[in-house]
Order: C-alpha cells, then sequence, then structure tokens
C-alpha cells in the first residue's frame, strides 16, 4: 500500500512524535542520518500520506502528526521488535522477589510494576471475575417492607444484600420474578447479570408479572454487586495520564478519569480482550468509548492453574511507546502466569 520511502518517513514521523510530542516538520526528518531524503521530497511524501489519511496536520504548526490510521498502519507494519534493556529485565525480576501468597497481591504488584515501568495507567483484571456465575438467586421476605437477596455463585460464594419491598409487592408475585430468574439467568456471568436482566428477561417480565417497574428496581439493587466487582479490578499509576503533554488539560482529562471508575464499563472492555490471543492493541476510536478517543489500549492475557483467565492492560495517549509496551507486557503477562500458577 505505501512504498518503501513513504513507510521509512512515516516511521520516522511516528518515533519522533512519539519521543518528542511537537509536530515533526520535514527538515528534522531530513537531518535523520537514517532518512537520506531532501526536504523538498520529504515534504512531498508527507502530504501524499496527510492525503491518504496516515498523517495529521494540525492547524497552529507546518508540522504533521500520526492520525489513528497512521498509528494503526505503524504497529501492524513497520514497529521494531527490540528486547527489554537490562534495567527493564531487572526491574521485571523485582516480580519474583516479592513474597506473595494471595493472588490479590500479586495482581496489584503486577499493575504497579506495570505503570511504574510505562509511566501509563495498568489495569488488571482478576481471573475469576470471568468463570464466577449465578447458580441460585432467592428473595426472602423478613417483614411486610424488607427481604434478603441471596445470590450462590457456581463457585460456591454466597453473597447476602438487604433490599426494599414495594408497597403492594406481593410475595407470590417476588417468586414469580425469583423463579423466573432462576429459569434464564443460571449459568450467566455474574458482571453480565445487571444487563441480561434487562435484555433477556425484561421484556417477559412486563408482560407477565405486575408491578413490574417496582419489582426491576429491587432487583437492580440486589444484583448491584456493591464494589465486589471492583476487588477483582486493580487500577495503578491513574495520575500517570496527567503527566502526558496531550492531558496537561485537567478538563481534557476528566472525561478518561471518570471512566476509569465506571468499574463495569472497564471490565466489558476488558472483556472482549479475551476473545483474541497475544497482545491486543486498540487505537483512538477502536476502544468504542468516547472517552478513550485519543488514547490507546493494549492488553494481554494471563492464566492460572484450571485455565482461569484473566487481563492485563495498559491505557495510554495515542502517542504511545507502542514496541516497548508490549514488549514489558508479554513478559510481565507470561510472569503473572507462572507466579500465578505457584500459588495454585
Amino acid at each position: 500500500m505505501l512504498t518503501e520511502r513513504q513507510r521509512m518517513i512515516l516511521t520516522a514521523i511516528v518515533d519522533d512524535y512519539i519521543r518528542s510530542a511537537e509536530p515533526v516538520g520535514s527538515r528534522s526528518i531530513s537531518k535523520r542520518g537514517d532518512v537520506g531524503y531532501s526536504p523538498a521530497t520529504i515534504r512531498n511524501e508527507m502530504a501524499d500520506l496527510e492525503e491518504l489519511g496516515f498523517l495529521e496536520q494540525p492547524h497552529t504548526s507546518a508540522g504533521r502528526i500520526p492520525s489513528h490510521k497512521g498509528y494503526r498502519y505503524y504497529v501492524d507494519h513497520m514497529m521494531p521488535l527490540n528486547r527489554l534493556t537490562s534495567d527493564e529485565l531487572a526491574t521485571m525480576k523485582s516480580f519474583y522477589a516479592e513474597k506473595l501468597n494471595a493472588t490479590e497481591q500479586v495482581i496489584q504488584h503486577a499493575g504497579t510494576i506495570l505503570s511504574h515501568m510505562t509511566n501509563y495507567t495498568s489495569i488488571l483484571l482478576g481471573p475469576e471475575v470471568f468463570h464466577t456465575s449465578l447458580r441460585h438467586f432467592q428473595l426472602l421476605s423478613l417483614n411486610e417492607t424488607t427481604a434478603v437477596a441471596i445470590i450462590v455463585t457456581n463457585t460456591g460464594q454466597v453473597e447476602n444484600k438487604t433490599v426494599t419491598i414495594p408497597p403492594g409487592v406481593s410475595i407470590s408475585e417476588m417468586e414469580k420474578v425469583v423463579n423466573l430468574l432462576n429459569h434464564r439467568l443460571a449459568g450467566v456471568p455474574i458482571y453480565k447479570l445487571k444487563s441480561a436482566l434487562y435484555n433477556e428477561i425484561g421484556q417477559e417480565m412486563q408482560r407477565h408479572i405486575d408491578h413490574f417497574e417496582d419489582l426491576m428496581k429491587v432487583l437492580d439493587e440486589a444484583l448491584d454487586s456493591d464494589g465486589t466487582e471492583g476487588q477483582r479490578l486493580f487500577l495503578s499509576g491513574t495520575t500517570n495520564m496527567l503527566t502526558q503533554p496531550e492531558f496537561r488539560d485537567v478538563n481534557k482529562v476528566k472525561s478518561i478519569l471518570d471512566l476509569l471508575e465506571e468499574t463495569p464499563t472497564l471490565m466489558k472492555m476488558l472483556a472482549s480482550a479475551q476473545a483474541g490471543t497475544g497482545i491486543q492493541v486498540r487505537i483512538g476510536t477502536e476502544n468504542k468509548h468516547e472517552a478513550f478517543a485519543n488514547c490507546s489500549l493494549i492488553t494481554a492475557t494471563y492464566a492460572i492453574e484450571g485455565g482461569a483467565v484473566g487481563t492485563i492492560g495498559i491505557l495510554g495517549p495515542t502517542r504511545m511507546e507502542y514496541a516497548r509496551v508490549m514488549r514489558i507486557l508479554d513478559m510481565l503477562s507470561k510472569d503473572l502466569t507462572e507466579f500465578l500458577s505457584r500459588l495454585h
């Protein structure tokens, strides 16, 4: 698709922009020893690359910056595959130096190392979140206004939550709802229960259950895990976003920080990484969430004995050190798999 000269110039622009965060001009590229073309020739190629959608020109500058399409081409076709440096390897070895004896401790420690080494935000999702599903649901009336919602998972975990019974709701209506929920949602992963409630049985409940809206509010409250999902989602280096030139304006980064607090949304984004293999790179709008439109999310999976799989990821600006982050993430995900296997 691109000529060898265009590929060389695009690589030079991506590399320079990642390093400097400043638009790249033809003169600075011509001074590089590995290019060997005149500024005029480079300008013509840059214009062609812009027309093809690989480069963008900020209105305040004569230089160019990579577009999301340019970054994608760089990652897929031109990114160097260098090894980790000796300092990076030494930092990775510290992963094994810690005396950790619980899965959550290991995951948190891995996230800290990852955010420290990359200066981006690390996001890790515990493997159990994808393998914990509903076995049984019960709603026990304590009195006319209060009931206890009981959720039993396939792993044997039992969660209890007190909920308020709306006026006019009978015990028989509650029993109908419980039976329907157990019949239709048994086996559904816990983190998908609330969406399944509305998408899969909401219309059926509306047709057959009196006080539908009131009971839906009760179930919504009962199935709110009240932070138990958050205990399996680990963030480290969240404020690292503020150190990036693109995000020094707090108003610009606020939507990103707000999304990082939305556990269910992050879980769905990381869950989609389970479908692929190896390192997954989503650039800009590929993340399918407006708040991350100017970010890149790189993910890898890790596993423990028995086949349970989790996700480890790095969130940063689209001007990310892709090659270095992918090397670190690949090694750390393998180390995490090995370390967790020793604990189980």
